[in-house]
C-alpha cells in the first residue's frame, strides 16, 4: 500500500477506526528484542546501580535512627515514648521582682525534669504606644472605680506596671519581650512520672510560683520541648508574659556552681546540683593555707567525717597523724583495717614513745642551704633541751627560776652521760668506714626519764622535782619510762590520749605532739595531716594554756612544711571560752576551709559574729540532718552531703545500729564458712579428721573447687 492510500483511509471519515489501527501498525517495522535500542540498555542498567547505591547506604536515615519507635498520645495526662512517660508543667506566673538565676533551683532540681524556655521579641515602638495608651485609659477608668479599696489596689498596681516598663524600654534602652516556660517531667513508670510532678509543682509553690499541667495537651507539651522551635499559639497563650532585657537576663540557665578542684580528693555531693565536690586542700593556687575547721552539735558526723577524710587523703598518698582526745577506740577499727600506726597513751600501755629521744627531724639539708652555699647546721641535743623545758613546765607547774637553771643543768649532764653533746656527731655510733651521711648512721641509745630522776634525786637542790616526777618513773605512769617501742614510721598514725585525765592530759599530748612535730618536720615537700579531734576538750574552758598553745602553733606554721592541720569540735561556746576565745579565734581565722555540720542556734550566734553568717545560713547550718555541712572554702559556700561506700562505712561508723548490722553480717560470714567446711571432703579417715586443724590446712596444695570467691578465700 502506498503513502497515498494510506492517507486517503486514515483520512476518510467512512473507515472505522479499529481499520485506521490496522492499516497503521501493518505499516510499522517489527523489531525483536534482541534488536532494541542500546538506549534502553543504558537506561536500565543506570537504575540498577542506583539501587545497589541505595543497597550500600542503608535503609535507614538519620531521621530514623533519632526517632522513636512509638508514640502513644492516647492519656490526658501524659504521652508514652518508647516506654518513658512524659507530661508537661506551664509556667502561668511568677513574681514580679526577681533575683538573678532564680531559675537555677529548677534546672538542678532532681533527674528527670527538664526547664525550656522561649523569647519571643515585641515590636517596641508599637508597645510604648500601646503602654501610653493603656495609662491613660486605665487612670480614666479608676475614677469611675468607687470606694473598691481592692479594685483600686488592682488598677494601680496595673498603671505602675506599665509606667515601668515604659520608662525602661526609653530611658534604659531595653527591649521587651515575651517569655514562655514549660518544664519537661520524665518517669519510667507512672507512678515516678507522678512522684517528680508532685515534687517539681511543690517546688514551684515554695518559690511563689504559679503552674499547671497541660492536661490533653501533652503531646503540643512535647514537640515544643524538643530542638524545633515550634509552639502552638494555645501554648503560647497559656504561658506568655511581658518581660524586658534585664528580666530575660535573670533567667540566664546556666548557674549552677561546681566545686571540682584538680588532683583533689571526694567530699560529697554539691545539695544544689547534685554534682561531685572534689577538693584538694594542698592546692595553694587556690586556697592561702590547707587548715580546717570542722564545727558540729554531737552526733553531727564529725568523727566519721574525719576519719573519712583520713582515709581517702591517705589514699593520694598523704601522711596522716590524729590525736584523739576522747573517744580514742572510734579510731581504732578504720585505722587497723588501712594498715595503720594506732597507739594507747596511757598509765598501764604497752605503747610508748620516749620524751627523751632525740630524732632525726630536721628539714631536707638541700632547703636550708644559706646563701654562699654553705649549709647551717643545728645543734639537736641543745634543740631538744628547749622542747623538754616546755615539756617539764608541765609536769612542774610551779617551777621557780632556780629550778629551772638546775633543771637546765641536769639535762645537758643526761645527755652528756650517754656520750651526746653539743655536736651533732656525737649522737650518732661510730662509723668505722665514715662513709655513712647522718640520716643513714644509727643513734646511740637514748636517755630515758629514769635517768633524770636519778640525777635529781642525787642532787639535794632537785630534790622536789624528782619527788614530782617520780610518779612518770616509778609509779602508776611508769609506762612512759621507757624506749619508744612504736613504729615512728607509718604514714598513717592515730594516738588515743583518752585515757589521761586532768593534770595527765597536757604531758600526754605533749609526747604525742612532739612526736607528730618531729614527722612534720622532716620533710617538707611531703604532703601531711595532722586532726586534733574534739578540740574543745583541749583548748576550751576546761583545757591547759600550754596545751592550746601547742595546737594553735600547729594551726600558724605547718603551712611552712608541707602539711595541713585540722580541728574538729562539737562546743562552740567552750571552744571559743579559753582566755576570751584567744585560742579557738585563733585557730578558726588560721583555717581557710571551714565545714560547719548541724550545730545549736547557740552556738551558730557565736559563728554568726565571727563568720559573718547569713541569715540562710543560719538556717541551714541550725537544721542539718547528719552527714550535711555547709563547706567554706575561700569565698565559695556550697551545702554539701558527705558519701561513703559502704566498705568505708564499715570501717568507719560507730552507729549503734550500723555496728550491730556489721556484727549480723560477719557472724552470717562465719556461719557460712563453717557450712563450707563441713561439705569439703578431704579424703580423710574419722581418726584424721579428728586430729585435722582446718585452719592450718593449705588448700592450694590440693586440687579441690571450694566454691569460694576471693575475699572468702
Amino acid at each position: 500500500m502506498s503513502q497515498e492510500q494510506e492517507l486517503d483511509i486514515t483520512q476518510n471519515e467512512n473507515v472505522t477506526a479499529e481499520e485506521k489501527t490496522a492499516v497503521v501498525n501493518e505499516e510499522k517495522p517489527k523489531v525483536s528484542k534482541k534488536e532494541k535500542p542500546d538506549q534502553e540498555h543504558l537506561v536500565n542498567k543506570k537504575e540498577k546501580e542506583e539501587g545497589n547505591e541505595q543497597l550500600r547506604k542503608g535503609t535507614v536515615s538519620l531521621v530514623d535512627l533519632i526517632s522513636p519507635s512509638s508514640i502513644d498520645t492516647r492519656n490526658w495526662q501524659y504521652i508514652e515514648v518508647d516506654g518513658t512517660y512524659i507530661s508537661t508543667v506551664l509556667i502561668t506566673g511568677y513574681p514580679y521582682e526577681r533575683v538573678a538565676g532564680w531559675l537555677g533551683d529548677i534546672i538542678s532540681f532532681d533527674e528527670g525534669i527538664e526547664l525550656n524556655m522561649y523569647y519571643e521579641p515585641l515590636d517596641k515602638a508599637k508597645l510604648v504606644k500601646e503602654l501610653t495608651y493603656t495609662i491613660g485609659v486605665t487612670s480614666v477608668n479608676r475614677r469611675n472605680v468607687g470606694e473598691n479599696q481592692s479594685d483600686v489596689d488592682v488598677i494601680d498596681a496595673a498603671i505602675g506596671h506599665a509606667r515601668y516598663m515604659r520608662a525602661q524600654m526609653q530611658l534604659e534602652s531595653e527591649d521587651p519581650y515575651y517569655l514562655y516556660i514549660l518544664i519537661s517531667v520524665y518517669g519510667n513508670t507512672k507512678e515516678q512520672l507522678e512522684e517528680r510532678l508532685t515534687a517539681i509543682e511543690a517546688k514551684l509553690g515554695a518559690m511563689d510560683i504559679m503552674s499547671r499541667r497541660a492536661d490533653f495537651r501533652h503531646e503540643d507539651g512535647f514537640i515544643a520541648c524538643l530542638p524545633l522551635h515550634q509552639i502552638t499559639q494555645d501554648l503560647k497563650k497559656s504561658t506568655a508574659r511581658n518581660a524586658l532585657t534585664s528580666g530575660l537576663a535573670s533567667t540566664y540557665p546556666f548557674v549552677s556552681s561546681e566545686f571540682c578542684d584538680n588532683d583533689g580528693i571526694f567530699f560529697g555531693l554539691n545539695e544544689h546540683n547534685r554534682s561531685l565536690v572534689i577538693v584538694d586542700i594542698f592546692n595553694t593556687k587556690l586556697y592561702k593555707n590547707a587548715n580546717m575547721c570542722i564545727l558540729g552539735t554531737s552526733g553531727a558526723g564529725k568523727t566519721f567525717l574525719i576519719q573519712l577524710l583520713a582515709m581517702r587523703n591517705r589514699i593520694q598518698g598523704v601522711s596522716i597523724m590524729i590525736i584523739a582526745p576522747l573517744k580514742g577506740h572510734e579510731f581504732k577499727r578504720s585505722c587497723i583495717a588501712i594498715g595503720g600506726q594506732f597507739l594507747r597513751i596511757a598509765p598501764g600501755s604497752d605503747d610508748c614513745i620516749n620524751i627523751m629521744e632525740i630524732r632525726n627531724s630536721t628539714l631536707d639539708e638541700d632547703l636550708e642551704e644559706e646563701r654562699d652555699g654553705s649549709k647551717k647546721e643545728m645543734s639537736l641535743v641543745l634543740a631538744k633541751i628547749q622542747k623538754l623545758h616546755v615539756f617539764f613546765s608541765l609536769v612542774f607547774e610551779d617551777m621557780t627560776v632556780e629550778e629551772k637553771q638546775f633543771l637546765d643543768d641536769k639535762l645537758v649532764e643526761c645527755y652528756a652521760n650517754a656520750g651526746m653533746t653539743f655536736d651533732n656527731n656525737s649522737l650518732y655510733e661510730d662509723d668505722p668506714t665514715g662513709l655513712l651521711a647522718p640520716e643513714e648512721r644509727k643513734f646511740k641509745k637514748m636517755p630515758v626519764l629514769g635517768d633524770l630522776y636519778q640525777l635529781l634525786d642525787d642532787d639535794p637542790d632537785t630534790e622536789r622535782l624528782a619527788l614530782i616526777l617520780k610518779r612518770l618513773v616509778s609509779g602508776s605512769l611508769k609506762s612512759f619510762n621507757q624506749q619508744t617501742n612504736v613504729d615512728l614510721s607509718n604514714k598513717y598514725t592515730v594516738a588515743d590520749v583518752s585515757e589521761l585525765k586532768e593534770d595527765l592530759l597536757p604531758i600526754g599530748m605533749y609526747i604525742v605532739t612532739d612526736f607528730f612535730w618531729d614527722k612534720i618536720k622532716e620533710d617538707r615537700t611531703q604532703k601531711k595531716i595532722v586532726v586534733v579531734d574534739e578540740a574543745w576538750n583541749l583548748i576550751g574552758s576546761t583545757g591547759n594554756r600550754q596545751t592550746a598553745g601547742f595546737i594553735l602553733e600547729i594551726f600558724k606554721i605547718i603551712r611552712g612544711y608541707g602539711g595541713s592541720a585540722i580541728a574538729a569540735t562539737q562546743d562552740v561556746n567552750d571552744f571559743l571560752a579559753l582566755e576570751g576565745g584567744k585560742y579557738g579565734k585563733g585557730i578558726i581565722n588560721n583555717a581557710k576551709l571551714k565545714i560547719l555540720l548541724q550545730i545549736e542556734e547557740e552556738d551558730a550566734e557565736s559563728l554568726r559574729r565571727i563568720l559573718k553568717l547569713s541569715q540562710e545560713e543560719m538556717a541551714k547550718v541550725t537544721s542539718f540532718k547528719r552527714g550535711h555541712a555547709l563547706f567554706y572554702a575561700g569565698a565559695n559556700h556550697l551545702a554539701i552531703e558527705f558519701v561513703a561506700s559502704q566498705e568505708e562505712k564499715d570501717m568507719i561508723t560507730t552507729d549503734r545500729s550500723e555496728l550491730a548490722e556489721l556484727k549480723r553480717r560477719k557472724e552470717e560470714a562465719k556461719n557460712s564458712m563453717s557450712n563450707k567446711e563441713e561439705d569439703i571432703d578431704l579424703g580423710l579417715d574419722e581418726e584424721e579428721e579428728d586430729n585435722f586443724n582446718f585452719e592450718d590446712f593449705n588448700f592450694e596444695d590440693l586440687n579441690i573447687d571450694l566454691g569460694l570467691d576471693e575475699e572468702e578465700k
